[in-house]
């Protein structure tokens, strides 16, 4: 008998729990489509402005004052969709506040690829923009709330990294494309996620805080896979759930409350302070003031594909070098490039303003930048600056300030205040992307990257300050750190 028990038994007792992530990732995808969506609206303007300024048609020819409109119109659309969110995240659920932004989106594309206005255009661009900030918000809080942490870090860079896709995408296509046809390839992402999330299971947590336990059961059993341990996961997570109570304004006395949401909101405001917005959106007509040697359309497609590989090295790392390590790192770089760029600029600004060389048939001016044949190579400054300044932005402050918000975000404040984010970050965007050109025009094109400069220094000292490390946690442990303010540990009572 003894015998007996000792051949069969550790065959029942120790076989390990195998997690599979096969149907997580399928479900990390099917979301994250919209931020694809998401990025390839963002620097649609990038490649249509030229095109615009030159237009024939006098009802959609653009002068300054309505390129900073078109540019930057899209985040006051992001920051209403922000606000939308605030309230649909938690009450619709996160799977389905990502189909909603479809409808705005296809809407907005529609107008923009029949337009015959330049009003057409500006609400075309707000709808897309609504959209984009109900996905912005949405978005990380479902993948963070349906991963597990052996792959959160490395699936919550994923928003990023789809986003940057879909710039590059934006970027390419411009060169082979209409402006018009562009507004119509933006549709084929929207329709292909409306229809995979109607496969994809919601949030167990949503679904627990909801009372839906054997719904969040099934989800969790799906994601994890049938042989998983997603039993004691849905324990954890169902613990976590009890001890919170919906969020009063009292409660934001708590450092519980009040750490995570303030970390998170400065995190977007100072991610939109850097400039990378209209550094994005304005990335032609940057490299055409500049004078850069390159046809810009060109020098952009060069700029998404270095965005896309330094993300893509960012969601490798972000498990490994953890959070904080990534983020000084592309602090320090986002400040050697745009001093660089300062210095570049403001040279170009203090020499003569109106001489013109003449050589080999080729006249330049303007702007007090003088470039010729003979000096086309510093001309390639711009372009590598503003490589450096992608790079830095995707390796840390781009992906990991929507990783941060959705990690550190309490679940009874995260909808409410992943909306405020949203919000806050996408009013900066506005005011940057608006004052952009007026400033350019107005002090010279050094004057924004030297205010750039300075925040980039800022950033990293918040860094240092107030960012707490993550890798490696759980939500749960990420929690009752705020809770006790002492160490990372599951909250067991």
């Amino acid at each position: 008998m003894v015998t007996e028990q000792s051949e069969t038994t550790p065959l029942l007792i120790n076989q390990p729990k195998q997690t599979r992530n096969g149907w997580l990732y399928l479900a990390v995808l099917s979301a994250v489509l919209g931020n694809f969506n998401f990025g390839f609206s963002l620097v649609y303007p990038s490649p249509v402005i030229p095109k615009l300024q030159s237009s024939d048609n006098p009802r959609l020819h653009m002068d300054t004052h309505q390129i900073s409109w078109f540019g930057s119109i899209f985040t006051l659309g992001a920051a209403a969709g922000g606000l939308s969110a605030m309230l649909m995240n938690d009450r619709t659920g996160r799977k389905l506040s990502i189909m909603l932004s479809a409808v705005p989106s296809t809407v907005g594309y529609l107008l923009m690829g029949a337009a015959q206005n330049i009003w057409m255009l500006l609400l075309g661009r707000f709808l897309t923009g609504f959209a984009g900030g109900i996905t912005a918000s949405s978005i990380p809080v479902y993948v963070s709330e349906i991963s597990h942490p052996g792959v959160r870090g490395a699936l919550g860079s994923c928003p990023q990294i789809t986003a940057v896709f879909g710039s590059l995408a934006l970027y390419a296509l411009g060169l082979v494309l209409d402006w018009r046809w562009l507004a119509v390839a933006g549709e084929v992402p929207v329709l292909l996620m409306l229809i995979l999330l109607c496969f994809m299971p919601n949030s167990p947590r949503y679904l627990i805080s909801q009372g839906k336990r054997d719904e969040a059961c099934r989800a969790l059993k799906w994601l994890r896979g049938p042989d998983s341990d997603y039993m004691t996961e849905l324990n954890q997570i169902e613990r976590s759930v009890n001890s919170q109570v919906g969020l009063q304004w009292s409660d934001l006395r708590s450092p519980f409350y009040y750490k995570p949401i303030m970390i998170s909101v400065f995190m977007r405001f100072l991610q939109q302070m850097t400039g990378i917005t209209p550094i994005l959106v304005y990335l032609e007509p940057i490299f055409h003031k500049t004078n850069i040697s390159l046809d810009p359309k060109y020098d952009a497609a060069i700029v998404g594909a270095v965005r896309l590989l330094s993300v893509m090295i960012a969601a490798s790392l972000m498990d490994r070098a953890g959070r904080k390590t990534l983020l000084f790192t592309s602090g320090f770089l986002m400040y050697l490039a745009m001093l660089s760029m300062t210095m570049y600029t403001l040279k170009a600004s203090c020499d003569v303003s109106n001489v013109t060389v003449e050589a080999s048939g080729q006249l330049l001016e303007g702007h007090g930048a003088v470039m010729g044949p003979l000096t086309n190579s510093i001309t390639l400054i711009p372009l590598i600056s503003t490589m450096v300044i992608i790079f830095g932005y995707a390796m840390g402050w781009g992906p990991i300030t929507w990783l941060l918000m959705s990690e550190i975000l309490p679940l009874g404040a995260r909808g409410i205040a992943s909306g405020l984010c949203v919000v806050v970050s996408w009013v900066t965007a506005f005011i940057l992307t608006q004052l952009f050109m007026h400033a350019a025009d107005a002090y010279g094109m050094f004057a924004p990257f030297l205010f750039f400069c300075v925040i980039c220094v800022v950033n990293i000292i918040f860094t240092a300050k107030c960012v707490p490390e993550t890798k490696g946690r759980t939500l749960e442990e990420i929690e009752n750190y705020f809770r006790t303010g002492r160490s990372f540990t599951i909250l067991d009572s």
